[in-house]
């Protein structure tokens, strides 16, 4: 049986050939994770390439690394068992292995390297065909996201700094296994300031926005939700709806065959029928999902076409108020992969059907 592994690699040989190159090296943590099903090839999330390289040639594969982290990448991450052949050189010094299988070879790399053909922009393309097995791991992140989601704001209260409500996401998050990539914390009167609010020393008074993006094994699903203490204001109410509106047409227009830049004119079409025609202009409304949070913004020129088997995540906002899900685009309907179960809704109608939508957690 022809593994995922197997399955990549042979899309990334096609581009050699396409290409004519001897060799492509891969270092961007997304493109790493994808070839190998889910492996880790840095020590910091701050950083898009990791310590760690692939190198793909006609007829092998090599995993280019250091002292340090071969012992992990061939105990835990189990390449050597999937055909990667390890080269490994001293973590204060250049690996020798580099320089014997490149040099005079004309490589392509997923950065910038001296001399190396730039293929970015082709792995990037590559990486959006989602296989049964990435779907899979889709699923087990949304699921661990939700879940992280909905213990943590169960532990928020009035009087807590954001810093701490970042602290219980990223608790709750982590021990799931999932990493919180994306941990956006904004209370009271910052949510209606900033659309992205990096958690901060203030302390919540009423309503609060938790915003979370978990990468688990490579994938990266995203979700949003707002809690109020108290009586939810009116002016609330009607933007949650309004925004919930935008969030339940876009979904619903994300069907197979259909152009991004048409459902971003959903988008519009919806934030003015409801009455906010300028939001959408305020923040990105969401995209096409996978090994990073985003891997296509939809805008008005978007040409790319929906396909059964991806995955979206949709963020639309209106100041004090955002919508947002991870969905899985089937045969026969979209699956939100981040959905939580007994989270209070907001009933949207589009095209003649029902469809919830996230409303505020009042408590």
């Amino acid at each position: 049986m022809i593994s995922e592994v197997d399955i990549k690699l042979q899309w990334v040989r096609d581009l050699l050939m396409r290409r004519q190159l001897d060799g492509v090296l891969v270092s961007r943590v997304c493109n790493f994770a994808w070839l190998t099903g889910g492996a880790v090839n840095y020590n910091s999330v701050a950083v898009d390439a990791g310590s760690s390289t692939i190198l793909v040639t006609a007829d092998c594969q090599y995993l280019l690394t250091n002292n340090i982290e071969a012992p992990r990448l061939e105990a835990e991450e189990g390449l050597a068992e999937v055909g990667f052949r390890l080269r490994v050189g001293p973590w204060d010094g250049p690996n020798p292995a580099y320089a014997a299988l490149v040099d005079g070879k004309c490589i392509g790399a997923d950065t910038p390297r001296a001399a190396a053909v730039d293929v970015g922009d082709a792995l990037n393309q590559l990486r959006r065909n989602l296989l049964p097995e990435d779907i899979a791991r889709f699923r087990t992140c949304g699921k661990a996201c939700a879940a992280a989601m909905s213990a943590a704001i169960a532990r928020v209260q009035p009087g807590m700094s954001e810093w701490e409500i970042a602290a219980a996401l990223a608790a709750e998050t982590l021990a799931r296994g999932t990493l919180p990539i994306v941990n956006l914390i904004g209370t009271d009167e910052r949510i209606f300031r900033y659309r992205h609010p990096f958690p901060t020393r203030k302390r919540l008074e009423r309503q609060a926005m938790l915003v979370l993006g978990g990468r688990r094994r490579g994938v990266v699903a995203s979700l949003t939700r707002l809690i109020y203490f108290g009586t939810l204001p009116e002016e609330l109410q009607l933007k949650q709806r309004a925004c919930a509106q935008v969030d339940a047409a876009m979904i619903a227009a994300t069907r197979p065959g259909k152009l991004v830049g048409d459902i971003f004119q959903t988008a519009k079409d919806a934030y003015a029928s409801c009455g906010y025609a300028g939001e959408w202009q305020r923040h990105h409304q969401g995209g096409l999902a996978g090994y990073v949070p985003r891997e296509i913004l939809a805008n008005a020129n978007s040409t790319a076409r929906v396909e059964t088997g991806q995955v979206y995540a949709w963020n639309p906002s209106i100041a004090g108020v955002k919508s947002e899900d991870t969905l899985l685009v089937g045969t026969d309907g979209n699956e939100i992969l981040t959905s939580i179960a007994g989270w209070p809704t907001v009933d949207c109608e589009v095209e003649g059907q029902s469809r919830q939508r996230p409303a505020i957690l009042m408590a």
